[in-house]
């Protein structure tokens, strides 16, 4: 049953409360590898579904607009004084309320609309929120973007410093939703400071690998760092903004009143739950098994002849292109999930196939390794990923049902925040 249990929810509404058992029953059954998905812990849980919801609180600790905040001031307080010692800035909001809001502010802060930002194509691996065509971002902005080489898949540099130079952007963004290697914060800020742009680094896929120490951190480097507080985190659904401290008065301005009204207390709450836990030795651990079990995983699917973006990874993330597969990245996700693997299929660089029916797949190990999974279970996870994309070419369905029976059984030595 979901723990911790709902019996209130139960009784008030069964329909609801069935489908949050099956959602939880579904979790503990698959071996989850959708890289910006993971399992919080039971005291992450239980801080979201507080009788803070209950409570509004626009504007900032010691400066409210509404009467009651006595116990949200020291609250709030407490995540953003966590925030600042885990990550080793100068200033932290905990009050956007995901990753995407987040990022509008930084543009509210530091932009006018019409000027020239920079961000990582979304093709290439970069966040819609960067200036892809198809967001707020990129039909507000004059938006520039940058790719990977063809020949490595990794970001150029060379190239970056070129294009910066020639378009002179007010922000230029680095990091984003599907890159495998380690980001170069100290290139990129040497060319922001060539073009005297801020830097902005969304950390949102890595937050918890840099907290942990197993990425280098862009404190330093970048004026301004986005982040949500979930993926490698294992925190809410939320998000955070962090700067230094020149840039602190109007990244909170543009928050609230900019973008929002009262931040989301219960969240907030679980926020400083998460960033207690990452202060732990044992987050460290976690942090640096993720790498180690992504490095595993990677290897063990280049051993079956897959082809991977950039040849392996980093981080916790790897891209898979299928086209030596035969087999699109949609149909190829699909029937994953129904062998009890959920990943997420994805375009690659320069990839032929439309976005919603593209050439890859993306994978990541962070909730597996929450889990408790190691290293010596990645070709085990590697051989059924293999033997289902054969399965699907081949239409044989029995043996997907098969796979999906494996992982069931496999699984049932890891238990799960959530579910008992």
């Amino acid at each position: 049953m979901h723990q911790p249990p709902v019996p209130h929810l139960a009784q008030a509404d069964p329909e609801v409360a069935r489908l949050v058992e099956a959602e939880a029953k579904r979790q503990y059954e698959k071996i989850r590898l959708i890289p910006s998905e993971n399992y919080v812990s039971a005291a992450v849980l239980e801080a979201t579904g507080t009788v803070l919801t209950n409570k509004y609180s626009e504007g900032y600790a010691g400066r409210r607009y509404y009467e009651g905040q006595q116990l949200i001031d020291p609250l709030e307080t407490l995540a953003v004084e966590r925030a600042r010692a885990v990550f080793g800035v100068d200033h932290a909001n905990v009050q956007p309320y995901s990753g995407s809001p987040a990022n509008l502010a930084v543009y509210l802060a530091f932009c006018q609309p019409g000027e020239t930002v920079m961000g990582m194509a979304l093709p290439m691996g970069g966040h819609l929120t960067h200036g892809w065509n198809v967001s707020a971002t990129g039909r507000w902005f004059r938006s520039v973007q940058y790719g990977v080489r063809k020949e490595t898949g990794r970001i150029d540099m060379d190239e970056v410093r070129e294009l910066a130079l020639r378009e002179r952007p007010k922000l230029i963004f680095c990091g984003g939703t599907a890159i495998p290697r380690t980001i170069d914060f100290a290139a990129f800020a040497e060319v922001a400071r060539e073009v005297d742009a801020i830097l902005v680094a969304d950390i949102a896929h890595i937050a918890g690998l840099i907290a942990g120490g197993a990425h280098p951190s862009p404190v330093g480097h970048a004026q301004v760092i986005s982040t949500t507080t979930h993926k490698t985190l294992r925190g809410p659904r939320g998000a955070m903004l962090m700067s230094d401290a020149e840039h602190a008065k109007a990244l909170d301005k543009a928050v609230f009143p900019g973008l929002q009204g009262g931040p989301h207390n219960h969240t907030t709450a679980a926020i400083a739950v998460a960033l207690g836990e990452a202060a732990q030795p044992a987050f460290r651990d976690y942090a640096h098994a993720v790498v180690a079990n992504a490095r595993a995983l990677a290897e063990a699917l280049l051993e079956r002849g897959y082809d991977l973006v950039s040849g392996g990874t980093d981080n916790h993330l790897i891209l898979v292109d299928l086209t030596n597969r035969g087999i699109g990245g949609k149909p190829a996700a699909q029937a994953l999930d129904r062998a009890g693997i959920e990943l997420n299929y994805n375009t690659v660089p320069y990839d032929p196939r439309k976005p919603f029916d593209p050439s890859g797949i993306r994978l990541g190990t962070p909730a597996i390794t929450t889990r408790g999974l190691g290293v010596e279970q990645m070709p085990t996870i590697a051989g059924w990923i293999d033997r289902a994309i054969r399965a699907t070419a081949e239409e044989d369905e029995a043996s997907i049902e098969r796979i999906a029976t494996e992982v069931r059984e496999l699984l049932d030595a890891y238990p799960m925040p959530g579910w008992a």
